[in-house]
């Protein structure tokens, strides 16, 4: 493997100065089909081909002797890890394979990116070692291969039928959407490194000003400033299109993720440590408010209190719980087990579809809560490979989209607060237009 990727870097180097950069002014395409279409085949190595020529572009210091030598040892390392199963002593009591390269996945991302609290480009080093290294990561996924019929002409001009291999169907579907993805993040953040009307000052720069437009939930972000009359309409639809832009890439991110977990086997770890119905899991209150006669999932988690993410995840865990154990009940009908009860199979299907709502309401209206209990289960007892690169990958990406779209409405709340404050110092009067305040 290594000496393949020596062989890729080597003509990617001597390719680079020929292929041209990707155009900036592209960043609507990506609204109408965010995720390609299956027979897209050639599209993550074209995108990872052109970000490789766009890391020797920018980040040109150095030999490129000096370069490629520093760039395999460093991808030398990377690889012995991941073959060690992180697990350097050498005895073989490493993690999977899968759970090693999905922990580098998160690691690396961590490192690039850590908690966004600005809205500011990444450093052109950062960059190019996020593209670089994630490719090293990807380069896994061309190897993973499945058999296709393909059909041939022989020399005598028989039409025969073929088994050939080609990239598996899944990775195939998700790699360039997720890379289209990161590009469409990556550009945003670059979009920012132009001239801006607002800026962020320090808590000790704005001891001696009004920090009301603070949020006490993100105390420990750098504070958002704009000008005293807030931002200017050109600059304000820019942010909303940004951010609707960013939202866009969340959604994406977040179905392709469920759409892997839910591929993942369930480990028997999981199943044994559940409760046997889905009361003990819900506990009498939420348990009673699922299944009555007149039930309204809007209103159920608007009664909820999800003040703490303590309280979200812990609700969270218990939902995901009682759907497993519902559905392993309607699965083992005949005989006995120890899942049994008294509730009628019709019921426990409705129960079911309940809670299959609530769970979806709740990953729409709380996206950046942190992985369930049967998540994190899922992904350390799982041992494909192609499905451990898929979901860490999407969980990094929808990370990433929730940090960028938060500091963004950051940035739009403090310009409405600073309106509104202006608005009532000048006594509006009922004339909100000349201030943008609708």
């Amino acid at each position: 493997m290594i000496r393949t990727l020596t062989r890729r870097y080597t003509l990617r180097t001597s390719s680079s100065c020929n292929r041209t950069r990707m155009s900036s002014d592209n960043s609507g395409k990506y609204h109408q089909n965010l995720i390609p279409d299956a027979n897209d085949d050639d599209d993550g190595m074209d995108i990872r081909n052109e970000e490789q020529s766009m890391v020797h572009q920018n980040v040109g210091a150095g030999t490129p002797h000096h370069d490629l030598q520093s760039d395999m040892e460093m991808m030398k390392e990377r690889f012995a890890k991941l073959l060690l199963g992180e697990d350097m002593s050498g005895g073989g009591k490493g993690v999977y394979s899968a759970l090693a390269l999905s922990n580098a996945v998160t690691n690396l991302a961590a490192s690039i990116f850590g908690e966004k609290g600005k809205l500011e480009p990444l450093a052109p080093e950062r960059k190019a070692r996020w593209r670089k290294e994630m490719d090293w990561l990807l380069s896994v996924t061309d190897h993973i291969v499945e058999f296709v019929p393909s059909q041939q002409i022989s020399k005598d001009g028989t039409n025969m039928e073929v088994m050939v291999t080609r990239q598996r169907s899944d990775l195939l579907a998700n790699i360039p959407g997720l890379l289209k993805l990161d590009a469409i993040l990556i550009e945003t953040l670059d979009n920012f490194g132009q001239e801006q009307e607002f800026w962020y000052v320090s808590k000790n720069e704005n001891q001696d000003m009004d920090n009301s437009s603070q949020r006490d939930d993100k105390w420990w972000h750098p504070i958002v400033k704009v000008p005293e009359n807030g931002l200017s309409e050109t600059s304000r639809k820019r942010l909303q299109y940004q951010k609707e832009s960013v939202n866009q890439v969340l959604k994406a991110a977040m179905n392709i993720n469920a759409q892997v977990l839910s591929e993942i086997q369930i480990p028997e770890s999981y199943i044994d440590s559940l409760p046997k119905n889905g009361r003990e899991s819900l506990g009498d209150s939420i348990y009673k408010s699922i299944t009555v006669d007149s039930f309204d999932p809007l209103q159920f988690l608007s009664a909820m209190d999800f003040s703490t993410e303590h309280k979200l995840l812990d609700f969270k865990n218990r939902i995901e719980a009682s759907i497993l154990i519902w559905k392993r009940k309607m699965n083992q009908k005949d005989g006995w087990n120890p899942w049994g009860s008294g509730i009628s199979s019709g019921k426990r299907e409705l129960f079911e579809v309940r809670a299959e709502t609530i769970l979806l309401l709740l990953k729409q209206q709380f996206p950046g809560v942190a992985q369930s209990s049967l998540d994190i289960s899922k992904i350390q007892e799982n041992r494909d490979v192609g499905l451990a690169i898929q979901e860490s990958y999407s969980r990094v990406l929808e990370s990433l989209a929730f940090s960028v779209m938060s500091r963004i409405e950051d940035v739009l709340h403090a310009d409405s607060l600073t309106r509104t404050r202006r608005c009532s110092e000048i006594d509006c009067s009922g004339d909100t237009d000349t201030l943008g305040i609708k």
